[in-house]
């Protein structure tokens, strides 16, 4: 059975309190000096092994290999790290490992969820035993992917907790808490990233690590058994630990309201890295807009609700899909105006920025300075160096060359 109420498990120093992190402040921003400069995923991979994870396995894709290389990097020699054949493979290896009681970390793109969706969402139902924390890098403005979807979705979808950083600090330390939520209630934890935090480097100031956990078998191997006797059982906890979730992420100090006395009618709703833009823009309005951000998900409603009983208008700045905004235009009665990506304020598609938010927020654009003293070549996607899918690459060319007309299929991935 899943922890459905009561406090956190407590295990000796498992915990990671607020006054680990004393030179940290809201936005992200250390005074330690000796902090390391990280990129967002290194810092989740500091996170991860910080918290005392067994193993890790991935599959790499960007914007979401760094997390993979870096915790290879700096694994102590008893963490178990391995590159897997595909996002399935990884995630059942790391299914393995939790079963067994142990703290375990598989990292992604967004895509390659897709790949690992059978076990990500029947592990919702599974009694989690260690900590499974999927860490999963999404990439608006498809940089490097096929397409833009957003892993929140795939979060609401399974019915499971869902942790959004805002910046390379909040990275850290959500990875870090993501275990403890974990296996306070018994299903896996989403880590959402976007490529501009995954790539983008700011001071990290760390907590003291934790051990490793102890080898413990389930208690009820039945709660590993998707039988459909099981599975409507652990379906049905599933259903009754939703208000719970609900209640937890509500809670969190991850999602705050600041509640503006000069507001002008305008409240504002951000999510991860959108509120860094936010931030940027708002010294240049000459009022403080009423702000919800949101980190820790499922959205908190009551919140919502309380921001527009404010307020006229609510502007929703997210990145990726309009996930909040649908939830807000769903919670609200018609007597608001919900403005965001549905309603055109903000594109529909590629990243946010802080030029977005400005035209979202009325003010005039940016003066911008063109530059065409260079009539740069085209750079076509590349194989890296080294990569063996050259060799075949080559080979394959070499081969069509001989007809004269030819078609050639290939898996997902670069090569």
């Amino acid at each position: 059975m899943r922890a459905h109420d009561g406090p956190p498990a407590t295990r000796e120093g498992r915990k990671t309190p607020a006054a680990a992190f004393p030179h940290t402040y809201r936005w992200g921003v250390t005074t330690d000096e000796r902090a390391p400069v990280l990129l967002g995923d290194e810092a989740v991979a500091r996170g991860a092994i910080d918290a005392g994870i067994t193993a890790a396995y991935s599959y790499p894709g960007t914007p979401s290999t760094e997390i993979f290389e870096h915790l290879q990097h700096i694994a102590p020699d008893d963490v178990v790290a391995h590159w897997s054949a595909n996002e399935k493979t990884a995630y059942e290896a790391a299914l393995g490992v939790s079963m067994m009681g142990r703290r375990v970390l598989v990292s992604m793109k967004h895509v390659g969820l897709n790949v690992a969706a059978d076990p990500f969402v029947n592990s919702a139902l599974v009694a989690i035993g260690g900590g499974l924390v999927v860490a999963v890098a999404d990439d608006p403005g498809m940089h490097s992917s096929q397409n833009e979807q957003d892993s929140r979705v795939l979060a609401d979808f399974s019915r499971i907790p869902c942790l959004e950083p805002a910046d390379q600090q909040e990275a850290y330390e959500m990875t870090r808490e993501a275990f403890d939520v974990s296996e306070r209630f018994g299903v896996p934890v989403l880590l959402r990233l976007v490529t501009r935090l995954c790539h983008g480097r700011a001071p990290v100031i760390s907590a003291p690590p934790i051990g490793q956990q102890p080898l413990r078998k389930p208690a009820d191997h039945r709660d590993w058994t998707l039988l459909p006797g099981n599975a409507r059982r652990l379906w049905r906890e599933l259903l009754d630990l939703q208000p719970v979730l609900r209640e937890w992420a509500a809670a969190s100090p991850h999602s705050f309201l600041h509640r503006s006395e000069g507001d002008r009618g305008l409240g504002v709703i951000t999510t991860g890295l959108a509120r860094n833009h936010y931030m940027e823009i708002l010294p240049e309005l000459d009022f403080t807009p009423s702000h919800l951000h949101v980190g820790a998900y499922p959205a908190p409603a009551d919140a919502i609700r309380e921001l527009a009983d404010r307020v006229d208008r609510v502007l929703v700045l997210e990145e990726g899909y309009p996930f909040v905004e649908r939830m807000v235009r769903g919670v609200l009665p018609h007597r608001w105006t919900v403005e965001g990506r549905m309603s055109g304020e903000v594109p529909e598609d590629g990243e946010s920025s802080p030029d977005t938010v400005r035209t979202a927020l009325g003010l005039a654009p940016r003066n911008r300075v063109s530059i065409d003293l260079f009539d740069l070549p085209g750079r076509p996607p590349q194989l890296c160096r080294g990569c063996p899918h050259g060799d075949s690459y080559a080979a394959v060319n070499k081969v069509i060359a001989e007809f004269d007309q030819s078609v050639v299929t290939s898996d997902i991935g670069c090569y």
